[in-house]
Formats: structure tokens, C-alpha cells, sequence
């Protein structure tokens, strides 16, 4: 097994898909601030609204200390792509970190890795966090195929990708049998992913720079398995879906990361444009 480095603190991010409307959006981020901006210093947190609440619910966390994400992006900066946003366009309305490859993206709207690929370079070039989505299905894991999928998805997305680059990455563990379903990898079955990509990122590049990359879980995290998860040694914080569409549910899994906080460094590992 390898080492821990205690380099990194947790991040949590809030997932909302495509849910809420205009009142409930800017209802549950008024609740987030309230019950978990006093946690930011322990630990990095993000909501995710639908594109259309974005500047909506950047106006209600402004100061807080947490950030603004979007779940989505297009790699081409402007131009003839009907329905797509690009970074600028994200930029403009306060966010700064964005999902790419999420597993509904990939397995629902069939997005290509090269595809991911452009958009998390896209990301990078435009100062935002990137939080590529990495994961397996449940045939794939029941054929055995989870270790060669996970590495495969994380060496075809940041191919190519410089070290000085890193800094502002996020890798999210998305076992997509787990998602949505109840289910959850167990704590020494996620570690053991967790633990396999970041050495993947310690061949890609060195240990050193490997180990400041937080790694969350983002397969059904709920109140009630978070620290068990938390407090393995290569999961960072976990990626919420449903649990983030309750205040109280995600203020819960908030203080869990917290309480498994390996910060040696104050430096935030989403970062603002």
C-alpha cells in the first residue's frame, strides 16, 4: 500500500444534475452558506447548479467561500455550437471550477475521450479547476475490467497535460454502478481505486506532485457513509448527488470531510477566476 501524504485537504462538491428551479436553487444555496461556509478553511467546497441558476446562485454565496461550478463545459471558445457554454462564458458569471467527463456525460450522452480531453484542457487554459470524472460500470467491474477502465479514463484525459497544470486538478472517482442506485463501493474497495490512480499520476508525473492531487468519491456519499470514506487514506472528500439537494444531508457529509482534514497547506484547491 502506498504511503499517505498529508498534503491535502477534502473537497466536497454539491452535484445538483439537473434539478431545482429558480426559487429552490437560490433557497439551497442560501441554507449551504448558512449551515457550511464556516467550514471552507478545513474544507474546499463547491455547488454545481444547472447552467441556467449559475449567476443566480453566485450572487447568494459571493463572500462565503464557496465555490461556484459548472457541470459541464464545450472546449471552443465562441462560434457556431448551438446550445453549448464555453469557459468564458462561465468566467463571466463567477465560476471557477468546472466537471469534466462526469458519467452521465459519458455513459448517458456518449461523450468521447477526446472529447473530455479537449474540454479539460479548455478548462486548464482558462485558469479554472478542472475535476475530471473518472469511473467504471457494473459490467466493466463484474469482467474484472475496473483497474484498466480507471487508469485508461485518467492517462486519456490528461494526456499531454504539463505538470506545472495540476495544480488546479481535481480527479473524481465515480464507480457509475454506484450512482444513483443506493449502492456504494465499500471503504477499502474505493481506497483501493483511489490508490491505484494516484499512483497512475505518480508513473504520469512523480510522487511528489501526485500526492498534492485531492481524489474525492462520488458514488452515492450520503450522510451516513462519509466518514467511513473520508477517512480513508486517498479519498479526499467525496463528489454529492442527491445528498447535496438537501442542505442538512450535505452540511452532514461538509463535517465529515472536515473531520478528516489533512491540510498542511492554506491554499484552496478550488480556486477562483
Amino acid at each position: 500500500m502506498a504511503s499517505h501524504t498529508p498534503v491535502r485537504r477534502p473537497v466536497v462538491g454539491g452535484n445538483w444534475k439537473m434539478n431545482t428551479d429558480g426559487r429552490g436553487a437560490v433557497a439551497l444555496a442560501a441554507e449551504i452558506v448558512d449551515r457550511c461556509a464556516q467550514k471552507c478553511p478545513q474544507t474546499d467546497i463547491a455547488i454545481f447548479p444547472p447552467f441556467c441558476y449559475l449567476e443566480q446562485v453566485g450572487q447568494v454565496i459571493q463572500g462565503s467561500g464557496i465555490k461556484l461550478g459548472a457541470q459541464d463545459v464545450y472546449p471552443g471558445e465562441n462560434g457556431a455550437f448551438t446550445g453549448e457554454i464555453s469557459t468564458s462564458m462561465l468566467k463571466d458569471v463567477g465560476v471557477s471550477c468546472v466537471l469534466v467527463g462526469h458519467s452521465e456525460r459519458r455513459h448517458i450522452l456518449n461523450e468521447p475521450e477526446e472529447l473530455i480531453h479537449e474540454k479539460l484542457i479548455a478548462v486548464f487554459e482558462a485558469g479554472l479547476q478542472g475535476v475530471l470524472c473518472v469511473g467504471e460500470t457494473a459490467d466493466q467491474r463484474q469482467y474484472g475490467q475496473t483497474e484498466t477502465i480507471n487508469r485508461d479514463q485518467l492517462v486519456l484525459g490528461m494526456a499531454g497535460i504539463p505538470q506545472q497544470q495540476l495544480e488546479p486538478l481535481v480527479i473524481a472517482y465515480e464507480p457509475v454502478w454506484a450512482i444513483g442506485t443506493g449502492k456504494t463501493a465499500t471503504p477499502d474497495d474505493a481506497q483501493a481505486v483511489h490508490e491505484l490512480l494516484r499512483s497512475t499520476l505518480a508513473s504520469a508525473y512523480d510522487k511528489e506532485a501526485a500526492a498534492k492531487v485531492p481524489i474525492q468519491y462520488g458514488g452515492s456519499v450520503n450522510s451516513e457513509n462519509a466518514a467511513a470514506l473520508f477517512s480513508q487514506p486517498d479519498i479526499d472528500g467525496g463528489l454529492v448527488g442527491g445528498a447535496s439537494l438537501r442542505s442538512d444531508s450535505f452540511s452532514n457529509i461538509v463535517d465529515a470531510a472536515a473531520l478528516s482534514c489533512r491540510e498542511t497547506s492554506s491554499e484552496s484547491s478550488f480556486q477562483t477566476p
